[in-house]
């Protein structure tokens, strides 16, 4: 049986969209919250942060808050200060940022590590 899914997503982000809309056709309940208004909380960030094997990838790299902050700063930060960095301003968090199962965490949309986290 498949669970039920959080999905921190952004409006404006056509990969967000794509993203609901696949999980829409393949029948994945989800519930929705606006990465911008309501970002991840640290606990949920530090879950995410011990599943990658680089923390930049936590990081939405593309987007205007990443580039005022600049790669160095962010680089130089500690574990605590990105945590609260992200929790702090959602749109420096890729996105879409999924929960599933309150701690599983997949960043981004990539169609077969989707499939193979919430499919099978």
């Amino acid at each position: 049986m498949k669970s039920k899914v959080l999905v921190y997503s952004y409006a404006s982000c056509s990969t967000c969209r794509k993203a609901l809309k696949w999980l829409r056709e393949n029948n994945i309940e989800y519930d929705i919250e606006d990465i911008v208004k309501h970002p991840p909380d640290k606990k949920i960030l530090r879950y995410a942060m011990d599943q990658v094997d680089e923390r930049k990838k936590l990081f939405n790299t593309n987007g205007l808050s990443y580039r005022q902050i600049g790669a160095a700063v962010v680089k130089s930060m500690n574990d605590e200060e990105a945590l609260e960095a992200l929790s702090l301003d959602g749109k420096l968090i890729k996105r879409p940022f999924l929960v599933k199962d309150e701690q599983e965490i997949l960043l981004g949309f990539n169609i077969k590590v989707w499939t193979d986290n919430l499919l099978i």
